[in-house]
């Protein structure tokens, strides 16, 4: 059987402005399947940037009981997760082989949500996600703690750093941003 490989999200808090970039390709075994991907989607009066990562299906099931929540809690994007990831954790028998991979940011919040139910936020002003995530991360940490670079420019090229190791990630990038 075949398998489709992740892709590249890469998430960065700064001065305000929340980022998230992602590559564009999907890739089916070794061949690039599809260029021009969308994995980034605004929600909840684009108030929110979800960037997905692994299964569409299942990361589009995912992002409708997010926007779900969002409206049941009145856009509390914490409290949103935490009960997505509380009945998931409960009902572990019926989601274990969700290919999900997310990062869900607003402009105060970063959350890295994971396919078994596993809700994350980082230490970190910054994020990633994916096939090429230790090389993004890897460049958004120096990047971060090194420049003064804004939260567009530290995801671009930590995007772009990723691309240049990762055979899942490619140069051709999309931007969300939240402020």
């Amino acid at each position: 059987m075949n398998s489709v490989r992740g892709t590249t999200i890469v998430a960065c808090k700064r001065n305000g402005k929340t980022v998230i970039g992602a590559d564009s390709q999907a890739t089916l075994d070794t061949m690039v399947f599809k260029d021009g991907v969308k994995k980034l989607h605004k929600i909840y009066n684009d108030q929110v940037v979800v960037g997905m990562a692994g299964s569409v299906s299942h990361n589009l099931a995912v992002l409708r009981l997010i926007e779900e929540n969002l409206n049941k809690y009145s856009g509390n994007l914490q409290r949103a997760l935490v009960e997505i990831s509380n009945c998931w954790q409960n009902a572990n028998a019926l989601h274990q082989n969700l290919e999900v991979m997310m990062i869900i940011a607003n402009k105060q919040d970063l959350f890295i949500f994971m396919g078994d139910g596993l809700l994350i936020r980082p230490n970190d002003d910054f994020a990633s996600v994916g096939s090429g995530s230790h090389f993004a991360l890897g460049a958004a940490r120096a990047l971060f703690d090194n420049t003064k670079l804004s939260a567009r420019d530290i995801v671009e090229k930590s995007l772009n750093i990723a691309s240049d190791y990762c055979i899942y990630t490619n140069k051709h990038l999309f931007f969300e941003e939240v402020e």
